[in-house]
């Protein structure tokens, strides 16, 4: 279970990141189903990144670190995400 919570930490908050981000940005319509993968996959990526950049004895060690990196990852996978979708309908 220890090597879960991580995971999970990181994925919860990368949804919620990128639930922020789709909501902060109203001129890209994205559906919930894209916000909720993109941030899903970004939250686990960025706080993968971040815990292998800083480890586990940095400032943003453990749980909070998982978060942080999870909702940051998240927010720029689904930035990344609904530019890619906003451009293409446009084309």
């Amino acid at each position: 279970m220890d090597a879960l919570l991580p995971i999970i930490v990181q994925a919860i908050a990368g949804v919620v990141g990128g639930q922020a981000v789709g909501a902060a940005l109203k001129q890209v319509a994205m559906s919930q189903l894209p916000k909720i993968l993109s941030g899903l996959i970004g939250g686990v990526a960025g706080g993968t990144v971040l815990s292998g950049l800083g480890g586990d004895a940095g400032a943003l060690g453990g749980i909070l670190g998982d978060a942080v990196g999870g909702a940051g990852g998240g927010a720029i996978l689904t930035a990344i995400v609904g530019a890619v979708m906003s451009a293409t309908k446009k084309a």
